[in-house]
């Protein structure tokens, strides 16, 4: 229904709509806008390819050797992801953003000129998805420690004889065994980067200045002014990165398959 929908001017709520082609994406192609939240998906796919991936692995890694501790540890890191949205964004904007109680106030008034991390054009986008990266880091050390766990006992114990440093170990012993689940986790970060909503929308609803604008943001616009054809067209484009990523890594286990 969304792909039919994206072809014509629905309004949401009207029983009727028109058939009008290729004219909702002719549109938003010769929008800034949508480039612009293009342009912040890629970023934000990026940063989340990379700063939570290597937070979370190198964690995982360290808890290998808290044989005693390495539950309370999980708990503990993975707490944030469990808690809502709205309540870690509220945590955010009032203990670390606010200008006056939080700790960017805090530094602010004590000589560091961090200014408003939120309300800023170019620090916006990054400040949110540090937000998210919180939230979201401990959920790949808990996928990535599991997969850690499941390294033969024999494997490891012949490379600690064999006197290998912590990169050969990784390198030769651990990342085969977690291969695919890097892979894995690599496409759902794509995917979900593409998704993203929810702490863009409850920590600057696209601003300042569209300047963290999203695909979901742009598609939300459109919906909230019953303009349903047009957000139906760019939720489809938002589906086609989806797809893309999900061809990909099909591919991928294919080839390993065939190995």
């Amino acid at each position: 229904m969304t792909i039919l929908y994206g072809f014509t001017d629905w309004n949401g709520v009207s029983a009727n709509y028109n058939w009008i082609g290729l004219q909702n994406f002719k549109e938003m192609v010769n929008d800034e806008i949508f480039w612009r939240a293009l342009r912040n998906n890629i970023i934000w796919t990026v940063l989340f390819l990379t700063i939570p991936v290597g937070i979370g692995l190198l964690t995982s890694f360290f808890l290998l050797y808290a044989k005693r501790t390495y539950k309370a540890y999980q708990a503990v890191f993975i707490m944030p992801y469990i808690l809502a949205p709205v309540t870690n964004a509220m945590l955010w904007l009032n203990i670390i953003f606010n200008p006056v109680s939080g700790l960017i106030g805090y530094l602010n008034s004590h000589g560091f000129n961090f200014g408003a991390p939120l309300g800023n054009t170019k620090t916006a986008l990054y400040a949110v998805a540090g937000v998210d990266i919180w939230h979201y880091w401990g959920f790949l050390m808990v996928v990535y420690f599991a997969a850690l766990r499941q390294t033969p006992e024999d494997q490891i114990e012949a490379s600690v004889l064999e006197g290998c440093s912590f990169w050969q170990q990784f390198k030769y012993i651990y990342y085969p065994n977690i291969k695919t689940t890097m892979k894995l986790m690599f496409i759902m970060i794509i995917i979900f980067s593409f998704m993203t909503f929810d702490y863009v929308y409850l920590l600057t609803g696209g601003g300042p200045a569209r300047a963290t604008e999203m695909l979901s943001t742009y598609a939300n616009s459109y919906f909230t002014t019953f303009q349903t054809g047009k957000a139906a067209a760019v939720a489809f484009i938002m589906s086609m990165f989806g797809l893309l990523a999900a061809s990909i890594y099909v591919r991928l286990s294919r080839g390993e398959e065939l190995e």
